[in-house]
């Protein structure tokens, strides 16, 4: 079994369990693919500079890599290497790529090549999603 870095019990392996650990509006966007209101979110500053997935506590982004975007999401220019997977979604008749975690699987938002760094991307995050 797994294990939720967050508190150190172990990682939830079904639905039912995950729908105990995390908020209804966690479940809805980390479990659901939902996504939150824009400039809804309340993004705390990063614990030790590095924001982490809410379900798991798997380490995704440093706070330095973080930026203003102005859509109303946290945006990143990369995540930390491993930290998460990028999968190609169709849904909603858009062509995007969505960023899950790659410890849990939870879904975290969405990658898009219009960043201003100079990595050019722009990890739109959703801010329920990230401790």
């Amino acid at each position: 079994m797994n294990t939720n870095d967050t508190n150190n019990n172990p990682m939830p392996q079904t639905e039912e369990e995950w729908k105990k650990v995390l908020t209804p509006e966690q479940y809805a966007v980390l479990r659901e693919k939902g996504t939150e209101a824009p400039f809804s979110g309340k993004l705390k500053p990063a614990e030790d500079g590095v924001f982490k997935c809410a379900a798991c506590g798997n380490p995704l982004f440093k706070d330095d890599a973080k930026f203003d975007s102005g859509t109303g999401w946290p945006s990143f220019d990369e995540a930390l290497p491993g930290a998460v997977k990028n999968i190609e979604d169709n849904s909603h008749g858009m062509h995007r790529t969505e960023t899950v975690c790659a410890r849990c699987g939870s879904h975290l938002g969405h990658l898009f090549n219009d960043g201003p760094t100079k990595t050019g991307m722009r990890y739109c995050m959703n801010s329920v999603c990230l401790s």
